[in-house]
């Protein structure tokens, strides 16, 4: 099943003409207008007409049809998509963040411990969320030795649970 991938959120207009302020999730500012055409999660494409990268990590952006303010305004907390298969391929250690989503979380012992929720970054560093059977989300840190393994192919990552929890029950920052 093809996935869509987020590259970007509109965070708010730009002057009066339809410009868009725009947080990106690309590797570097440019990879975004290559892709020329993006979607929301409704479905309404938007193609891109300009484009200048703004501070670190933000972008302004002027799509066919936006022309004033308040159409722009319109826009704000929107997310922009493109289809996974949109995206170059990765090398053999390289993923996209979408491509782990709903993977099987195990531990070292092959035990299930839930299904990959989303992948997050609330500003220090990326933070993964794995959905327990129960219904409780955990997030853990995003590292190389938290999730030692990844088999994307194979449908599953490992996850390297801190000693504390494994004796304790939950992780202490379970919502």
């Amino acid at each position: 099943m093809p996935r869509d991938i987020l590259l970007a959120a509109v965070i708010g207009a730009v002057g009066l003409k339809g410009e868009v302020r725009a947080k990106l999730f690309t590797a570097t500012p440019d990879a975004l207008p290559r892709y020329k055409t993006l979607h929301t999660a409704g479905g309404r494409k938007l193609v891109i007409t300009a484009f200048r990268p703004a501070k670190e990590g933000e972008a302004v952006i002027a799509f066919d049809g936006i022309r004033d303010r308040n159409a722009a305004e319109a826009l704000q907390g929107a997310e922009l998509y493109v289809e996974r298969a949109m995206l170059p391929e990765t090398d053999e250690d390289e993923f996209y963040h979408a491509d782990l989503i709903g993977l099987e979380a195990r531990d070292s012992e092959g035990r299930v411990l839930g299904k990959v929720a989303a992948i997050h970054n609330f500003g220090a560093s990326d933070v993964i969320e794995l959905m327990r059977a129960d219904g409780d989300s955990v997030h853990l840190a995003f590292t190389r030795e938290t999730v030692p393994v990844l088999k994307i192919d194979a449908g599953y990552i490992i996850v390297a649970v801190p000693e504390e929890d494994e004796a304790e029950g939950p992780h202490p920052h379970v919502e």
